[in-house]
């Protein structure tokens, strides 16, 4: 059995026992003995949805209200017309199938790539590189989009995107541990009623069962969810 480290020793008994209110949640969160650097906080939502079942995947992205506290290596797949605009709002790389043969070439130096509809057809021969990493452009997470300079800057600015794992999981960055308790609590708040809005229409039952937050080197902490009840 792999030995506890003190930190981890000293975290175990601040953990709440039961879930805690959304304010009440973060501020526990606060209370556990931190690294020496500024932790990353998620958010962890598990579904009741059939993850067997097409239409119950969920996967799509999100702008925080307060952010993320970090930005994003982005690259734009995108016509010569739009790269110096790509480039100008914070994309690292833009272009076509120059683009295309860096990434073919081994570059992969990046978080997110985003592309225009018609780069699609270009890109696609990049499908067995990036899709295993999720990378591959898609319009379920808003990274296929006309306005490719607009994503550029949203991505850049540290846009979230979600999909639902093998066990209906949903995780996110919602911030850092050095956030304001108002802004890590915004965040969750908006995050949370995202993914109650993509609520697949043929998912019965309860669909948001469990929530919890943490940072990278802490106990979780499971938040109270009062509107969780079955549905017909």
């Amino acid at each position: 059995m792999p030995k506890l480290s003190k930190r981890a020793r000293a975290n175990a008994p601040l953990a709440p026992e039961s879930p805690l209110p959304m304010p009440e949640a973060i501020a526990a969160l606060k209370k556990f003995k931190p690294p020496k650097f500024d932790q990353t906080v998620e958010v962890v939502m598990h579904l009741g949805v059939d993850v067997k079942q097409a239409d119950q995947n969920l996967r799509g992205s999100v702008s925080l209200p307060k952010g993320i506290g970090k930005t994003k290596r982005v690259i734009a797949f995108c016509g010569s017309d739009v790269t110096k605009d790509a480039l100008a709002a914070g994309a690292t790389k833009a272009g076509g199938e120059e683009l295309v043969a860096e990434i073919e070439g081994g570059w992969m130096d990046f978080d997110v790539a985003v592309a225009s509809p018609d780069m699609m057809r270009v890109i696609s021969k990049l499908g067995r590189v990036l899709g295993p990493k999720g990378l591959m452009p898609s319009p379920k997470n808003g990274t296929v989009t006309k306005n490719v300079v607009d994503a550029v800057k949203e991505f850049a600015a540290g846009k979230v995107e979600y999909r639902t794992d093998k066990s209906g999981n949903v995780h996110a960055i919602i911030g850092k541990m050095s956030f304001a308790d108002g802004d890590l609590l915004e965040n969750l708040q908006h995050f949370v009623a995202t993914i109650e809005k993509a609520k697949p229409s043929s998912v019965k039952g309860t669909y948001v069962k469990k929530i919890s937050v943490c940072g990278t080197m802490t106990p979780g902490v499971q938040v109270q969810y009062a509107s969780a009840v079955p549905t017909a």
